[in-house]
């Protein structure tokens, strides 16, 4: 395992509530490093963060990583199986659902 895999998974297992479940994949290309996270269901808001800052944090610290061995490190959050995937927007904020039906208009309460 190199460097840049085992300090991925060293940062990572000190986040997470099942660090038994955290495996990393390493592939090399033209391109550079990728390392591919896998980790529990219930581990994905912890890695990543609010508003992605813990793994904008972890992919800055994997550039400086690669750097100090001139390499091109990039990380990539496998969605585990059964992941809840993009959030759908609220209700509320849905367009109109059958045809005919309008939108409700957000400018109503501040007409004059």
């Amino acid at each position: 395992m190199e460097k840049d895999q085992e300090f991925v998974e060293f940062v990572v297992k000190s986040l997470v509530d099942h660090p038994e479940a955290v495996k990393s994949d390493r592939t090399v290309d033209e391109m550079g490093v990728l390392i591919s996270l896998h980790l529990s269901p219930e581990d994905m808001g912890q890695v990543i963060g609010r508003q992605g800052q813990t793994a904008k944090a972890l992919r800055t610290l994997l550039r400086v990583v690669g750097a100090k061995h001139k390499a091109r490190v990039n990380l990539k959050i496998v969605e585990p199986e059964g992941g809840r995937g993009p959030n759908p927007r609220p209700q509320s904020a849905q367009a109109p659902t059958q045809v005919g039906e309008e939108a409700p208009d957000a400018m109503e309460d501040f007409k004059l």
